[in-house]
């Protein structure tokens, strides 16, 4: 049947896939697995998970809309506004994406069902929380059997967690690198000395290691009944429970609307003009760039938009992520993306994991106090970034001057021997114009920085 789209990421599993038809997301349901779903439908496994929000809900379409020969149900799910990924995810994010796992897994061994998967793709945000979005991930449970998916959620979600835990380091560089999770093998040599005093990463790092060293074909036949799958999924919560990022240095961009630029009253004079720009446009979504805090991510939210709120700084979007998970009232997904070097296309054919560029498409970007950081930090000329916003953003785009007069600025090019000149007002404003019509401009008072509002050509 034409018109179809099988969606690039949904190939490796045979009980199922994902599909595009006339931009509406779609879940396959196939024969292979038809015992499975209708014991999830039927054991009231789904109806418990979708009541408690932990599980996307779906409705059943009675028509095999691929013509595939091995259909036996059509899901229409409830659809996503944005698709990321844990590499670009903070520490909480991923913390409570372990959790979430463990959860659903624990519901399901009451239904006599199990998680056959467990990595960080299944999980999504929709609607100010995280939520598991594979509806084909559970399997009727088997109590002789170990928990299949073990090996996988630890690589995938508890290992990053032990990195950034005992490193106190980022750990989306190291789940770009190990997109299908961090190996035991490497995770046991990274970690340092003192992990080996906790039981937990003693039993899921080292001691996993070792036997997977003395059994590399896993042809080891070992007794796991129910009480201990229940013991399993309770430690490992409690694991996940006691991570934490203490320790790790505050990051200089975690007060920079506080103290680190031109006080209270800079924000103030910029809060009142960036309101006033968003009167009488119509947007329906919002890509926040160089979020920060979140300030004026929150702005977007509240006018109840969908926004994305982006910062290379994972302790801003870290701490961000706390202070809106949970509300719906326009949905804002905090995300660690240096949007001059965002994550890319990776996996199969490159085409399994979509670059952040391509995914990240918005009716109004917001671009405050970063052109400054891109030109004279980065020495990416005007044009290029005017270039990149266009491409970023449907229909408008609220961006910032700052000239070389501020004192931030003087801080980027103090230690700089060139950037590209000239940088001035004219130049910012003809770099943009190849891009956007201006359709207002403001003075910020007290500064000698610019808000414009743009539309894109």
């Amino acid at each position: 049947m034409p018109g179809h789209i099988t969606h690039s990421a949904s190939f490796r599993d045979p009980s199922g896939f994902v599909f595009l038809k006339k931009g509406i997301v779609y879940r396959q349901v196939n024969h292979s697995y038809a015992a499975d779903y209708e014991l999830l439908m039927q054991s009231g496994l789904y109806q418990r998970l979708t009541e408690e929000k932990l599980l996307i809900p779906h409705t059943e379409v009675d028509e095999n809309l691929t013509g595939s020969p091995h259909w036996y149900k059509t899901l229409l799910p409830q659809q996503l506004f944005f698709i990321s990924y844990a590499y670009e995810w903070s520490f909480s994010q991923l913390k409570e994406a372990a959790d979430l796992t463990l959860k659903i897994l624990e519901i399901a061994i009451a239904y006599g069902m199990c998680l056959k998967d467990a990595n960080s793709f299944n999980i999504q945000f929709h609607e100010g929380a995280l939520v598991l979005i594979d509806t084909l991930s559970f399997e009727k449970y088997d109590a002789s059997r170990p928990w299949v998916a073990y090996r996988q959620f630890c690589e995938s979600l508890l290992f990053p967690l032990y990195l950034s835990h005992y490193l106190k380091t980022d750990l989306q560089k190291w789940l770009v690198v190990y997109p299908e999770g961090i190996p035991v093998a490497l995770i046991s040599r990274l970690l340092p000395a003192k992990s080996r005093l906790s039981l937990g990463s003693w039993l899921h790092v080292y001691l996993q290691n070792r036997i997977r060293s003395d059994n590399p074909v896993g042809n080891r036949s070992v007794s796991f009944t129910r009480e201990k799958m229940q013991t399993l999924t309770r430690h490992l919560r409690s694991e996940v429970s006691r991570m934490t990022l203490s320790g790790v240095a505050i990051s200089p961009w975690s007060n920079y609307y506080d103290e680190t630029i031109l006080g209270g009253g800079y924000l103030h004079e910029k809060e009142i003009i960036f309101r006033a720009f968003l009167e009488g446009i119509d947007f329906g979504s919002a890509l926040d760039i160089g979020a920060n805090n979140g300030y004026f991510s929150k702005i977007l939210a509240g006018a109840g938009k969908n926004v994305i709120a982006i910062d290379s700084d994972h302790q801003c979007i870290d701490s961000l992520y706390r202070s809106v998970c949970g509300n719906t009232d326009g949905t804002i997904i905090p995300l660690c993306a240096d949007i001059a070097n965002p994550s890319p296309a990776i996996g199969f054919r490159n085409t399994e994991r979509p670059s952040f560029i391509q995914r990240a498409k918005a009716d109004l970007v917001s671009a405050l106090a970063i052109t400054h950081h891109l030109a004279l930090g980065k020495n990416i000329p005007l044009e290029r970034i005017a270039g990149l916003l266009a491409d970023l953003t449907n229909s408008y785009l609220i961006v910032e001057y700052v000239p070389l007069t501020d004192k931030m600025a003087q801080q980027l090019i103090k230690v700089k021997s060139q950037y590209h000149s000239p940088y001035d007002e004219p130049t910012f404003e003809n770099s943009f114009s190849h891009y956007f019509v201006i359709e207002r401009k403001s003075r910020i008072p007290g500064t000698e920085r610019v808000l414009y509002r743009m539309r894109k050509c």
